[in-house]
């Protein structure tokens, strides 16, 4: 009976193809399944947290076509054929990427469960506007919850970022060691 029960599961399964920082993943996913899940069971990226499990909380906070969007809410297979980043995603040549850095340099990650939303969420935020205001930081991130920082250090490291990010890119990634 068992045996019947696993065919019928594997029969609903559907084949896609993920791009996830920009490799391509051929996966056999149950329609049901969420790319948060898909993320870290099939993938094993663990960087994507799962918070609430309802997009209140900005862990599992992913880039969609560099748009930041709460991977426990959307479907893997709603997300075939779209550029999918992580903040496994971020890194180069095994370098963190400048936000990254801002982060750990200002102290903006205790526990750090929330970092790689808010590491993301930044990421867009940047992309969309290089200069923030503080006002505009604090309104684009106010979906990501931190219960540690305070959020002081997360704008601190945030506005550390878009200056640095100002610089050419060869000083942006140059990490001073």
């Amino acid at each position: 009976m068992n045996e019947v029960k696993s065919l019928e599961v594997k029969e609903l399964n559907k084949e896609i193809e993920l791009n996830v920082n920009e490799e391509k993943h051929s996966l056999s996913v149950a329609p049901n399944h969420t790319l948060l899940s898909v993320l870290r069971n099939q993938l094993g990226l663990t960087g994507t947290k799962y918070g609430c499990g309802t997009g209140e909380c900005g862990s599992c906070t992913v880039l969609v076509d560099s748009k930041p969007i709460p991977s426990c809410l959307i479907l893997a297979v709603a997300v075939e054929g779209k550029r999918i980043v992580t903040i496994e995603g971020l890194s180069q040549n095994g370098n963190l990427h400048p936000i990254q850095e801002e982060f750990v340099k200002s102290m903006a990650i205790q526990c750090g469960y929330c970092t790689p939303g808010f590491v993301l969420i930044t990421k867009a935020l940047l992309d969309q506007n290089p200069n923030p205001t503080n006002e505009e930081i604090k309104q684009y991130i106010k979906g990501n919850i931190c219960r540690c920082t305070g959020y002081v250090t997360i704008v601190k490291a945030i506005n550390a970022a878009t200056e640095r990010l100002k610089k050419p890119k060869r000083q942006r990634y140059d990490s001073g060691i």
